[in-house]
Formats: C-alpha cells, sequence, structure tokens
C-alpha cells in the first residue's frame, strides 16, 4: 500500500498558454481552438500548449489523478518552477519535466532524453500520478486497473514540483478536456480509504 497526501490540484490561468481554455473551478483545461488575448506574463507558456497547478510542492507525498478520457493525444507530470515558459518546451527531466505523453492515441511515451515507449494492456482512461519529493520519485498510474505505467527514479529535487497538463491540439479524435479529477472521485476508485489522506 502506498501511504500518501491526496492534492486538491487546481490549474493556474496565469501559466496557460493563451489559446486553452480552463474551467471556472480550474480542473478541467481544452484547446479552445481560438487564441484569447490574455496579458503576456512572464508565468505564461506562450508556444506550447501546457498550464501549470496554481500550488507547488516542496516536500512530501502527493496524489492526484486526471481524467484523459478517449483523448488521442496529451502530456501529463510535473514540472520544476524554473521551467522555460517562452518558445518550444522539450519534456525531459534535463529540461525540469518530468511527464509521460499519448500521441496518435495508441503511443505512450516516458518523456526522457531517450523517450521510451510504454507497452500497455489497455487504454488507461484516468490516470493517477504519484509525487514523492523526498525519495526523488514521480510516478504514473492506471488509476482503474491500480497498475504501474512508468516511474521516474533518483530525480534530485531542489525546488518547487508543480503538476502539469498539456491537452494538446483540438483535432477530430481530441476535442475533450483533461479533468483533474475531485477527491470524492478518487477515493469512489480506493478500496482502502486509510491509506489516503486529503490537503
Amino acid at each position: 500500500h502506498l501511504k500518501f497526501v491526496f492534492s486538491d490540484v487546481r490549474l493556474d490561468p496565469r501559466t496557460a498558454n493563451p489559446w486553452l481554455v480552463l474551467s471556472e473551478d480550474g480542473r478541467r483545461v481544452q484547446d479552445g481552438n481560438v487564441e484569447h488575448k490574455v496579458p503576456d506574463l512572464p508565468e505564461r507558456f506562450d508556444t506550447a500548449p501546457c498550464v501549470l497547478a496554481l500550488t507547488g510542492f516542496t516536500t512530501g507525498r502527493h496524489y492526484w489523478e486526471v481524467d484523459v478520457g478517449d483523448k488521442t493525444a496529451w502530456d501529463l507530470g510535473v514540472a520544476r518552477k524554473s521551467v522555460t515558459r517562452k518558445g518550444v518546451v522539450v519534456l525531459s527531466p534535463e529540461e525540469g519535466y518530468w511527464a509521460i505523453c499519448l500521441r496518435r492515441g495508441r503511443e505512450y511515451r516516458a518523456c526522457a532524453e531517450q523517450a521510451q515507449l510504454l507497452y500497455l494492456p489497455q487504454r488507461p482512461q484516468v490516470i493517477g500520478l504519484f509525487l514523492d519529493y523526498e525519495e526523488g520519485t514521480v510516478s504514473f498510474y492506471d488509476a482503474a486497473a491500480k497498475s504501474l505505467m512508468y516511474s521516474f527514479t533518483q530525480c534530485h529535487f531542489t525546488e518547487a514540483m508543480f503538476p502539469f497538463l498539456n491537452p494538446d491540439i483540438s483535432d477530430s479524435g481530441n476535442k475533450s478536456p483533461l479533468v483533474i479529477r475531485s477527491a470524492s472521485a478518487v477515493f469512489k476508485n480506493l478500496h482502502n480509504d486509510e491509506d489516503i489522506a486529503t490537503i
């Protein structure tokens, strides 16, 4: 059993690429098909369709879930506070991103210097993300199957780490939003609520 803290992750509109649309509660993000007029803030992604969470983590164990549904492309993970927000984003630990991605509806990859193809028995609908700051691990789970997809290990975190989402462009099969699940939805999926706490 993992002992961890469920984290109520909400997205930070100040970091969102101008093409993205966020829900009022900060749990949903999708490509809006049009560039919105928003302030050009230093923390805003101006090229990659990315967004970070409002709150970063500097200690402890944290777990959250993202409903990816039947989307055909997305990126999920954590990013250090100092990542470059302007220009092209390269997803790798060397650049401050610990992430996995889906492309073309079937290609799951761990985003490292040498991208690693992930072979999964089924398409996950909900991804669980687990960050252990002190242990230096970032793990990704198929939440329904309760199975590990991939882990980054022996990471050395020295600054705040933020949940990171990229819903990718809204083409024919990728229009749905990415949705961060609420505590009640996560609890419903867990057999043993004693293993989880909330903040």
